[in-house]
This record gives C-alpha cells, structure tokens and sequence, in this order.
C-alpha cells in the first residue's frame, strides 16, 4: 500500500508534509487535550531525511465527532493496527506529556507482536511510567475543580479557550478523556526496551521532578539521557528549536 494514499486518507496519521524522499520516520505524540496540529510547526525545522507523522486521536480536530478513548489498552491496541502498515522504513517516537506514554506502551506493544521497534524513543513531560503517581486524581471532579486543578497543575489550558464558554464546553471533553486514561493507568512489569530513550524536561515543570524523568534510564538496555530545558510543562513552546536540534542529532546516527 503506498504511503502516499495512507498519509492522505488516514484519519490516525497526519503527515503535514509527505516527502517520498524521507529516510527516517517520527512519530510524534498528543499531550492530554492535544491533536496532531501540534505538530506541524516542526515541519519548517526537520531536515528532509526526516518525515513528521503526527498522530490523531479520536475526539478532536477532524475527529471530534467520534468517542475519544477512556483506557490505555484498547487505546494502544488499536493504535498497533493503525501504525503497522507505517513500520517499512525505520522509524523513531516522540512524545510529550501524556504523548509519552503512549509512545511507550505502543513501543512494547508492537516487541509483543513481534513487529519493528523503534530506533529512538524520546519522552518528555512526562514521569518514568513504573513510577506510582502520587498526586491526586482528577478525572472525577466537577468540571470547575476540573478546569482549575488543569490549569494550576499543568498551565496549559490556552487562555482563549479558559475565557470562552463554548471553546471550554469543546475542550473538556477530550481533556477529561485524556486525564481519565492517565489517572487510570496500571504499569505492568516487561523487559526495557532494546532502543535508546532521551527524556526531555521543563527545569520549572512543577508536575514531573527530576527524579521522576532521570527513572526513564531503567526502561532502556540501550543509552539514556536526560536533557531540561528553562520553562514550566509546556517548555517546548519557546525551546522548540534547541528540542528538534537535539532529536536531530540522535537522529543523525540513523541516516
């Protein structure tokens, strides 16, 4: 099946920019609340050997009529299906916050099926995922201690959306489905993976500690490095350039 035909017609997979020439694929990630768009300001910055596959889940952007999903398992059950036809060429995952985890789940999903590992898994945001989250839950709350704790924890609800009624009677939603899979998620116990991991981090993040990103080293047989960058969660934003400068010189190895 040529990818040309997948990119354009698949509803899981954005590929903003298909280049045929590519030799290396990245997947990237959402965050709780977050589509494929998120994405496509990397397209200016990746080099051309690079192609930038975003995935997009159900319940947002061009799928927000469809139910998003409330567990992990079928999640990445399905995502195994969605990405397999994609794992021709070599590939690596990225994935902020919430992104990755599901680029580590989908990364051991894919060892028990026997298909393609990634070459690279690069996490950000995000706490090593054998680590008990201590903090309470949120996915129960009423939608104004919902909205708040969000906000406080995360400071990544826009404020366009904190000011407008309808854009939040959008949003919660799909940030609520997201938080529920997160506040749901059970870690069972399975070799590292085989391929390097790079933790990115936001030194001031106040929702994931140092020690928390630096326990990603016990998830990979390969090399681990832990990277912080100056900023709160969504770091990415204003470091985005030194980001994709260091994802590509790990990549570099690969091409």
């Amino acid at each position: 099946m040529a990818v040309t035909r997948l990119v354009t017609s698949d509803p899981w997979i954005s590929c903003p920019s298909p280049n045929p020439e590519a030799k290396l694929r990245l997947f990237g990630f959402p965050y709780a609340g977050g589509g494929a768009a998120t994405y496509f300001p990397w397209i200016k910055l990746l080099r051309p050997e690079v192609g930038l596959y975003a995935i997009r889940l159900p319940g947002r952007e061009n799928r927000v009529r469809e139910r998003a999903y409330l567990r992990l398992t079928p999640l990445i059950d399905e995502m195994v299906e969605v990405v397999t036809p994609y794992l021709d060429q070599p590939f690596a995952f990225f994935g902020h916050s919430m992104g990755s985890l599901l680029a580590f789940e989908l990364g051991r999903a894919l060892r028990e099926k026997g298909l393609p590992q990634p070459l690279h898994l690069f996490t950000s945001g995000y706490r090593a995922p054998h680590l008990p989250d201590m903090r309470p839950l949120l996915y129960q709350l009423p939608d104004e201690r919902f909205v708040t704790a969000m906000h406080e924890r995360y400071n990544g609800i826009p404020r366009v959306v904190l000011e407008n009624e309808e854009l939040l009677k959008l949003f919660l939603p799909i940030m609520r489905a997201d938080v529920t899979i997160l506040d749901t998620y059970q870690y069972h116990d399975a070799p590292p993976l085989a391929c390097p991991i790079t933790t990115y981090g936001g030194e001031q993040d106040p929702s994931v500690a140092l020690h928390e990103l630096r326990a990603w080293q016990t998830q990979t047989d390969a090399t681990f490095r832990l990277i912080r960058f100056a900023g709160g969660h969504f770091y990415l934003q204003d470091a985005l350039p030194n980001l994709l400068q260091d994802i590509q010189q790990e990549l570099a190895r690969y091409l």
